[in-house]
């Protein structure tokens, strides 16, 4: 089954082993009881399928950042107030699932054919019921997934919050720009989104740290930089209002410690 998976959804099981890991502590920030039935079920598409080839090297260094994007995520898009909700890049995210979604919420999750395929066997396999309206949208972010999005029922004159979960990185300059635009174009007043923030050349930033890490390149290979700019000016400059946070401020609003130099990444929400 995962010998489908495209190289660059293939990252998206190792960060449900994470979230499989975070979710069995007992002072966890967030549950997903999805999470290793996915890390299970795509194990072998890793280049380590030891028990703990996911938490050592690049996931080591990964493992803070992804467990509290996963809380800060969880935690915008219930604090949206935004009945029309999409997940681009949506991978192995099982927020239509495990979140408390308020009456009458539409989630559509944007992915590749294969990748939701994967998903929605394994989900399957566990007898998972979503907490909302889901929709699943198939199609490549690169082409016009604007369309597909709109064909499958969503509605752009509607408040949407829209979270761009590890995805802009792996994007060149121009798909991270065109992306964020057809964004906006779809986005009514009052629509809001989430996405990273990162210094992209910090030297103590996320980013240099993983290049610099033996053995990951089956990952910071696969990265094509995102944005020439930061994501909140780029916002700014296309009629958003983004503020950010760190990922060191994130952390300690949840109790955890801030690991290493946590201030050069972090988080941008934006409203529209």
């Amino acid at each position: 089954m995962t010998g489908s998976l495209p190289p660059v959804s293939r990252t998206a099981v190792g960060v449900a082993a994470l979230r499989a890991y975070e979710s069995g502590r007992p002072d966890r920030l967030f549950d997903d009881p999805y999470a290793a039935a996915f890390f299970e079920a795509g194990r072998s598409a890793l280049p380590d399928t030891s028990p703990e080839g996911p938490r050592a090297g690049l996931g080591a260094l990964m493992y803070p950042q992804i467990v509290t994007r996963t809380r800060f995520y969880d935690d915008y898009l219930l604090d949206a107030g935004c009945a029309q909700v999409v997940l681009l890049a949506a991978g192995l995210d099982a927020r239509a699932f495990r979140l408390d979604w308020p009456a009458g919420t539409h989630v559509f999750e944007v992915d590749l054919p294969e990748v939701l395929e994967f998903k929605d066997e394994v989900l399957a396999a566990q007898g998972a019921s979503p907490s909302c309206a889901r929709i699943v949208v198939r199609t490549d972010l690169r082409e016009d997934w604007a369309t597909a999005l709109r064909e499958a029922g969503f509605d752009p004159g509607v408040p949407t919050a829209w979270l761009i979960e590890g995805l802009l990185i792996y994007l060149s300059h121009e798909d991270a720009d065109r992306l964020l635009t057809t964004v906006g174009e779809l986005s009514a007043p009052g629509s809001r989104l989430s996405c990273e923030h990162r210094a992209a050349d910090a030297p103590d930033g996320l980013i240099a740290r993983a290049r610099a890490t033996e053995g990951a390149e089956h990952v910071t290979g696969l990265w094509r930089g995102g944005l020439r700019t930061t994501v909140a000016e780029w916002l700014t400059a296309h009629g958003w209002q983004p503020s950010t946070v760190t990922r060191a401020e994130a952390a300690q609003s949840y109790g955890r410690p801030a690991d290493g130099n946590a201030t050069a990444d972090g988080f941008v929400t934006a409203v529209r």
